[in-house]
């Protein structure tokens, strides 16, 4: 498998968050149940991410979602402002893409996000 350098590992990945620019406004990440039913819609800073280093994009700020529809959270996906899916993400309480301290979200929580990074690997 070929290996790739940092300036391509940077490009890859600001390819991919900027994907999440797209459109009039923010995109959102978006914790839905293993149906895909939204649970919590947390809306991303715009631009979202700030540029690669070393092939790592970090995400600007997030804003919480203080009103979640409730639910039990199975995964997470980043949408740009035109609701066009750009990654999905793992979630679990641990040694997932995205750690939240507990899956099961009432109805009228907060859910936050307090960093998010994206890697492309070499």
């Amino acid at each position: 498998m070929p290996t790739l350098e940092t300036s391509a590992r940077n490009a890859a990945c600001d390819a991919i968050v900027d994907l999440i620019d797209a459109g009039a406004g923010a995109g959102t990440l978006v914790f839905q149940t293993s149906g895909d039913v939204e649970v919590a819609t947390l809306t991303f800073s715009d631009p979202a991410f700030g540029a690669a280093s070393t092939g790592t994009a970090t995400a600007s700020a997030i804003t919480s979602d203080t009103s979640a529809t409730g639910g039990t959270v199975a995964q997470a996906s980043a949408f740009d402002s035109n609701a066009a899916k750009v990654i999905e993400f793992t979630v679990s309480t641990s040694g997932a893409d995205i750690n939240l301290s507990s899956l099961t979200v009432g109805a009228g929580d907060t859910v936050s996000v307090s960093s998010l990074t994206i890697t492309v690997p070499a």
